[in-house]
């Protein structure tokens, strides 16, 4: 082989790994950028909880925001409407128990969460599975999103949310408008949301 072709075929060579490392390094950029992004917003979620929720100590407050900000992404929701439904429904208290037995920081009742636990990963023990933040994140997120997949709309799935699926499907059958107050509540939360927390 002349000198010449070695010198194209080691020039083409040197081309092709080039080119190879700039791609995979690609990935690599757009992993760090998104990891940037994902520190910056629990930095920001932890310390909006922190300001509401003053009992939590770090660890908690970091566990919680990385948990939110995972599952929304998961789930295609905007982890700040997750935040809003979190501060209407516990004020970001995750031992808190409604009169109707929902539980922990998204109030989800145990009656529903027990029978879907097992499809998000969660282990169900019994009702306290739904006081440990991680599994009550995980199962209302879940929950929400089914929401609103079946009724195609944030503002209906929050209707749902709050009455339950059955009672606002028999609201919407009898001609009823749902009451607002509750989603009145939630989306002015997620425009504050919005206004101080950068987009998912």
């Amino acid at each position: 082989m002349s000198l010449q072709k070695k010198l194209a075929l080691s020039t083409i060579f040197i081309m092709m790994l080039l080119c190879f490392a700039f791609v995979s390094q690609k990935p690599t950029r757009i992993l760090y950028k998104e990891h940037l992004k994902k520190e910056e917003i629990v930095n920001r979620v932890t310390s909006l909880v922190r300001v509401e929720n003053e009992s939590l100590n770090d660890n908690e407050l970091r566990t919680i925001a990385k948990i939110v900000y995972d599952e929304s992404l998961k789930k295609k929701l905007d982890y700040r409407l997750v935040l809003a439904i979190m501060k209407v429904e516990s004020n970001f208290r995750y031992s808190a128990i409604s009169r109707k037995g929902a539980r922990g920081l998204l109030q989800v009742k145990p009656s529903l969460a027990k029978y879907i636990a097992h499809d998000v990963g969660v282990h169900w023990k019994d009702d306290t599975t739904l006081d440990e933040p991680e599994k009550n994140i995980k199962i209302g997120v879940h929950v929400f999103s089914k929401l609103v997949e079946d009724f195609d709309s944030i503002n209906m799935a929050l209707h749902a949310y709050h009455v339950g699926p059955t009672k606002l499907k028999e609201i919407v059958a009898e001609k009823k408008i749902p009451q607002k107050r509750y989603l009145n509540l939630v989306l002015n939360e997620y425009d504050r949301n919005k206004s101080i927390l950068p987009p998912p």
